[in-house]
């Protein structure tokens, strides 16, 4: 049976499958930051500031206008998954809460009712460069779970599961388990109306880097699950004989093992899969709901309170500089790391 369904180019955003939404690779290798951990105004000509999205000297201002980033924007309907690979993201929203995350953290926010939030990066080094690499996944919730409230929580990288597997070679393929199961080991608990939440679900989120010549197994899964890898760094790997260069997604069978055999230099995976929710996606930027009359609803909800208003002082909310991990919850609860 052919394991592979689809191969192709990797775009932007990258295609996914329900139940997911939405994915996005960053990387950006910001220089040096200023007093304000932004960028001096004379690094900031010839950009589209606001809108920058063009990879111009290596990096993107994105929405900001002195530091890198998106300010405070609202969501409902879905959750985002945010995987820090390196650097830093300021997080703080509608509800009071806060919190700053680096490489190996995990930040995942529930949006449900409607929430602000805004993710910065601010460049905290100001003698070096401040290299920026994120996912942001966009994890679709059911009907039944569109209007719970904003919830969000940290997956601190001291606390998520990564598996080194050793091939009969001795090479090695690490995989940190953000979401899901892989044999015995099982992830992190996600927020608790998640689609992830139920394992029955068979939600998986895993990043994955192959040694040069190494070889490694994804196991089967849920046959009801769709199955997307993301080969966004290397050379080339040989899956059933076929060898594929990487910027290319491969969308697989869940219920078969897929046997990966890496080439040369290292390799680099995002992998999603999950049971899909088969239910309308009617989408309008920031909102995702299940009929046209709803995003209209939330349109006009909104515009009426503004899911809470924006409780900070800037509209590109970062930290103090010398602040390290954290999270303050909407509770008051302050996780110090």
């Amino acid at each position: 049976m052919k394991k592979l369904l689809n191969i192709e180019p990797l775009g932007f955003p990258w295609k996914t499958q329900d139940p997911f939404l939405f994915c996005a690779y960053h990387r950006d290798e910001y220089p040096e930051g200023n007093e304000n951990m932004g960028v001096d105004f004379d690094m900031l000509r010839g950009r589209n500031v606001g809108q920058d999205f063009m990879l111009k000297d290596g990096w993107r201002m994105y929405h900001g206008t002195n530091v890198p980033g998106f300010p405070y924007h609202p969501h409902r309907g879905f959750e985002t998954i945010t995987i820090n690979k390196e650097g830093v993201v300021d997080h703080s929203d509608s509800m009071g809460a806060a919190g700053r995350f680096m490489g190996g953290d995990v930040q995942w926010m529930t949006a449900g009712r409607g929430v602000q939030h805004s993710e910065m990066f601010p460049l905290i080094n100001d003698v070096e460069g401040n290299p920026l690499e994120i996912f942001q996944i966009w994890l679709n919730l059911p009907k039944v779970s569109k209007m719970v409230d904003p919830h969000f929580k940290m997956l601190w990288r001291e606390d998520i599961p990564i598996l080194q597997q050793k091939d009969e070679n001795g090479k090695v393929t690490t995989i940190d388990l953000i979401a899901g199961t892989l044999g015995n080991n099982k992830a992190l608990d996600p927020t608790p109306n998640s689609w992830a939440s139920n394992p029955e679900n068979a939600v998986g989120v895993y990043t994955v880097k192959m040694e040069a010549g190494a070889t490694w197994t994804l196991p089967k899964t849920s046959a009801e699950a769709s199955r997307s890898l993301f080969y966004y760094k290397g050379d080339t790997i040989e899956i059933e004989g076929q060898k594929i260069g990487s910027g290319h997604l491969l969308e697989a069978v869940s219920h078969e093992d897929i046997m990966i055999q890496n080439g040369k230099g290292a390799s680099y995976f995002l992998i999603l899969e999950g049971k899909p929710i088969n239910e309308p996606v009617v989408k309008h930027g920031p909102f995702v709901m299940n009929t046209e009359e709803e995003i209209y609803e939330t349109m006009k909800e909104y515009g009426k309170t503004q899911f809470g208003g924006w409780p900070w002082a800037e509209v590109e909310a970062v930290h103090a500089k010398d602040k390290g991990r954290f999270a303050l919850h909407s509770n008051g609860v302050e996780e110090i790391k």
